[in-house]
């Protein structure tokens, strides 16, 4: 059974229709203890990181994430989900879950710290189609979706994590996008693989069948 957060800052509707469609059964639950039986956890995130934190504080699920992280269970991050578990988010000055070393940064502020003018229309936040390129081996839950598929973004800030071997894949964006990060039973997408087509239908299989 898969657990899906829902901490009033998911886009649970979409994975929701994507868990469906796979045909995996789940559970979507405001209530850490009703998922504490769930053999993986999908941690998804829309939204404002500093509100999102509170909302994991006052849910519970903070303390929870940890734990099952703690325990050595399976958790995918989804976006912001995929930010909020490293120790650091700009976006309101919030310090976050810290399951994972590293900060989250806006692109505006990498691309003047690198003195980097992007060409072409790159507008923040960073909305829509690109493709991703695999680094340091990838990951198992690519397995059946080929290198350089195109997957769906929305995002204003970056992560950048302390350790750049936890990096699976990478998207363009005027600098290198850290789209997907491994460690150990935590993976995380940048990308929304569950409005991202049939490749992102097979990242989530991937997850919820793969042992």
């Amino acid at each position: 059974m898969i657990g899906i957060i829902d901490y009033n800052a998911g886009n649970i509707s979409s994975v929701e229709r994507a868990l469906k469609k796979i045909g995996s059964p789940y559970i979507l639950s405001k209530h850490p203890e009703e998922l504490k039986t769930c053999a993986k956890i999908i941690f998804p995130g829309v939204g404002d990181a500093a509100f999102a934190m509170e909302q994991l504080k006052i849910t519970g699920f903070d303390s929870f994430i940890k734990e099952w992280v703690k325990d050595g269970k399976p958790l995918a991050g989804i976006c912001l989900g995929s930010q909020i578990i490293f120790d650091y988010s700009e976006e309101g000055n919030t310090p976050c879950l810290g399951l994972l070393k590293g900060k989250i940064r806006h692109f505006k502020n990498l691309y003047a710290e690198k003195n980097i003018n992007p060409e072409g229309n790159l507008k923040i936040p960073h909305i829509g189609w690109s493709d991703i390129s695999y680094t340091n081996k990838g990951s198992i839950l690519f397995d059946g979706v080929p290198n350089h598929t195109d997957f769906y973004f929305v995002h204003s800030y970056i992560i950048c994590p302390e350790d750049s071997s936890i990096v699976k894949a990478e998207a363009d964006y005027g600098i290198k996008v850290p789209s997907c990060v491994e460690k150990d039973n935590i993976t995380a997408f940048q990308f929304h693989p569950e409005k991202s087509g049939e490749p992102g239908l097979k990242i989530l299989e991937n997850f919820c069948f793969k042992n």
